[in-house]
């Protein structure tokens, strides 16, 4: 298990120095044609990018476009026991379609968890999914997302019958530093086979709180949580915040740490994280 965290953070640290290679050439050439609106200004990564976030960005990546986000997670577990969980590679690849509207891939993750000198490791369900962009009015921006979940991934980790969500994104430019976003929505899942494949229905709420002190640097705080966290589980909520910084104009890195509030969403106690995305 150690040998494969190891094994990933290796590979991670191999993945930013090529990127940073390729990043410098890739800003160099693309620079001069981005525009300062919104979702398109030289920062403008920071906007659109999903990750590190539970909340996914108002911004759809514009047409003929790519994002990549990955990233890896480390989780300290509550309950009896305690434990930790191990959560990568965290993929999301976006791609930008006509009409302001992207399509998006989830792919599945892998988790190594161990419970109380119990090990067990499988992978997630695989989602895909569309957002459109609704455009913006003076600082407000909108956007609805349709993500369904497969019936896919490991008897321990993934989803024993299929999934959809529905969100509405809002967001509010409160100063060209300060931005608000709000993301209601509702989804209906099922639990893994292993855990008796019962399926629930949550309603969904998350606010973050971005601060860019300067074009490359973004600090973040979020709170999220849904009604139910489970069948016949109640609410939970969580707390999570961290710092965002863009290598060029189309490469992000980031890290993040996050606190249970309340309930049990997620199962953990507290969490860190770090990733990046890249813009194509």
């Amino acid at each position: 298990m150690r040998t494969s965290v190891r094994s990933l953070i290796q590979a991670f640290v191999l993945l930013t120095v090529v990127s940073a290679v390729c990043g410098n050439v890739h800003a160099q050439e693309q620079a001069a044609g981005i525009t300062g609106a919104p979702c398109a200004g030289p920062s403008s990564l920071l906007e659109v990018i999903d990750r590190p976030t539970v909340s996914d960005s108002v911004c759809v990546v514009p047409q003929g476009e790519f994002v990549l986000e990955a990233g890896f997670q480390h989780a300290t577990l509550r309950g009896p026991g305690g434990g930790r969980a191990d959560n990568f590679p965290q993929a999301a690849f976006r791609v930008g379609l006509p009409g302001k509207n992207e399509f998006v891939l989830l792919p599945q993750d892998y988790t190594e968890q161990r419970v109380a000198d119990e090990d067990s490791s499988g992978w997630s369900p695989l989602t895909i999914g569309i957002k459109h962009s609704l455009g913006f009015r003076g600082p407000w921006q909108g956007a609805v997302e349709a993500l369904f979940t497969l019936r896919s991934g490991s008897r321990a980790f993934g989803s024993d019958g299929p999934g959809v969500a529905f969100n509405g994104i809002a967001a509010y430019s409160v100063s060209e530093e300060v931005g608000v976003a709000l993301q209601l929505g509702v989804s209906s899942q099922t639990d893994p086979s292993s855990a008796g494949g019962r399926r629930f229905t949550a309603f969904l709420s998350n606010l973050v709180a971005t601060w860019q002190p300067v074009s490359r640097l973004q600090f973040y705080g979020e709170i999220f949580g849904q009604t139910s966290s489970g069948p016949g589980k109640g609410a939970g909520y969580n707390f999570d915040g961290g710092i965002q910084y863009l290598i060029t104009p189309f490469w992000e890195i980031d890290l993040g740490a996050g606190v249970r509030l309340i309930g049990d969403l997620g199962g953990f106690s507290h969490f860190f994280g770090a990733g990046m995305g890249f813009r194509f």
